[in-house]
């Protein structure tokens, strides 16, 4: 589980200080799928990156179970991400002189996974595991990052718009691929979203508006990717 309380994050100094995060409040149940949905500039993004350990909130406490990484020093932030968090993001930051294999089990080498080839067959990509990602589709490479974040056997998998730069078809293949695994693997999912038909994938939806937290809601049933609207 994990539980923010009363977080805030501004940029900038002085007279410039732009307030991005304004007091947020929230809990994410352990194996669920909580959507994170809003418009551009709402805080979004830096909510995820705050709650992911990305960045650090300027105050407020973020606990998982009874860790509060608020409170962690750099290294030892940076090695709790490293043994309970995956990212995947809207650009795939894929090496392009490394093969699907060795994208893929760079994430898997953090974790000691020498299984990952399964990840890579799970997303459909068994047979270009030697392909280059300039050899490969901008759907086949969001898979890879998939995979290379899933290799890392995380708790929790953040999304940061990842279907944002895919067109309808790949789109709705990759949110396929990450539910199907998260009910194998049982991992947390918080996504970011500006798209409200993909928020009904969710379990639970915080809706940001100008760096609050304006809403959450629950749904009542969690929609397949073949069964929302795009």
């Amino acid at each position: 589980m994990i539980k923010v309380r009363d977080i805030t994050k501004s940029y900038g100094s002085g007279e410039s200080r732009f307030p991005v995060l304004k007091g947020i409040s929230l809990t994410i149940e352990e194996g669920g799928f909580a959507v994170i949905l809003g418009a551009s500039g709402s805080g979004k993004s830096t909510l995820l990156n705050t709650i992911s350990g990305l960045e650090r909130p300027d105050s407020g406490r973020i606990l998982y179970d009874t860790t509060d990484i608020t409170a962690l020093s750099d290294p030892a932030l940076t090695e709790f991400r490293r043994a309970n968090v995956g990212f995947i993001f809207q650009q795939y930051y894929l090496l392009p002189n490394l093969s699907v294999d060795k994208n893929v089990k760079m994430g898997a080498d953090l974790a000691g996974n020498r299984e990952y080839p399964a990840v890579i067959e799970a997303v459909g990509l068994g047979e270009k595991r030697h392909k280059y990602p300039g050899e490969l589709s901008g759907g086949e490479q969001q898979r890879v990052s998939v995979a290379r974040a899933l290799a890392k056997r995380p708790k929790i998998l953040f999304m940061d718009e990842p279907t944002g730069a895919l067109d309808e078809e790949t789109g709705r293949q990759v949110l396929d691929y990450v539910c199907r695994l998260q009910k194998e693997y049982g991992f947390t999912i918080v996504m970011v979203t500006h798209n409200q038909n993909i928020a009904e994938m969710g379990d639970t939806v915080i809706r940001m508006n100008s760096g609050k937290v304006s809403g959450i809601y629950t749904n009542e049933r969690r929609k397949n990717a073949y069964e929302i609207g795009w």
